[in-house]
């Protein structure tokens, strides 16, 4: 197992991508915090951890609060001990064309995507350096590459994610944590459902495999950048989008 006795917190646990690499990375050994705004879904997918053998913990977060964020790694230190890996997955979209994006949904995107990121690294990380390793993973996103019609908010956020990276990674790594970020591209989840059927295809038509990836798909990237098979990776921007970016 290549997450054997490690310890990990993944916040948008409750559905989709983070759901899917909650439930890989319990298959590969880890105990996973369980970590969601959804309390109900969260402890769905630990129960579904639990019926699988694994060991999970749902945990009720909103990553925009600080406070919340603190009392999430209290928990999880107080239930095992250490964190090992930390997977900044929670995300929110509100599209609009620019002219059409009122401040309000600007700036929710952002409180979501930069600083629900920026708040649970800065929470885990200490911990992390006092053991002398650990790993960091960031969701961006295909569209931070090349931007989006009507995404304004959105690509700023995931933009930022990717500097953020560079920049932990720049001063986490001499002190034995590895920061890196998944880039994905068009994936089936229920961020995705609401885009209408002609918008999607018209998107399909620059990912040369021609279909939408699977949650799935991200958590196997997840997984090997969270194991020791990547000992070596920092600072990277890992795109899982079917070449989109090509």
């Amino acid at each position: 197992m290549r997450l054997a006795n490690k310890t990990a917190i993944i916040t948008g646990a409750a559905h989709g991508i983070g759901r899917a690499t909650a439930l890989r990375f319990a298959a590969e050994g880890a105990r996973v915090a369980v970590a969601d705004l959804d309390a109900e879904g969260a402890q769905r997918v630990a129960d579904a951890i639990a019926a699988q053998g694994g060991t999970a913990l749902a945990v009720v977060v909103n990553v925009r609060d600080r406070a919340s964020v603190d009392a999430m790694v209290r928990t999880v230190l107080d239930a095992w001990g250490r964190i090992d890996i930390l997977v900044n997955n929670a995300g929110i979209i509100r599209d609009a064309q620019l002219l059409k994006l009122s401040p309000d949904d600007f700036q929710a995107v952002l409180d979501v995507n930069i600083t629900g990121v920026f708040h649970c690294t800065q929470a885990v990380a200490p911990h992390m350096v006092a053991q002398g390793a650990g790993v960091i993973l960031n969701a961006s996103s295909v569209v931070a590459l090349y931007g989006n019609f009507g995404q304004t908010n959105y690509v700023a956020s995931k933009s930022a994610v990717i500097g953020m990276t560079k920049v932990w990674a720049r001063e986490l790594g001499r002190k034995g944590v590895r920061v890196n970020a998944v880039a994905p591209g068009f994936i089936e989840t229920r961020m995705t459902a609401g885009i209408p059927e002609k918008v999607i295809a018209k998107l399909l038509e620059r990912v040369p495999l021609g279909r939408m990836g699977t949650p799935d798909e991200v958590a196997a990237a997840y997984l090997w950048l969270a194991s020791d098979e990547a000992s070596y990776v920092n600072g990277h921007v890992l795109s899982v989008d079917g070449g989109a970016v090509i």
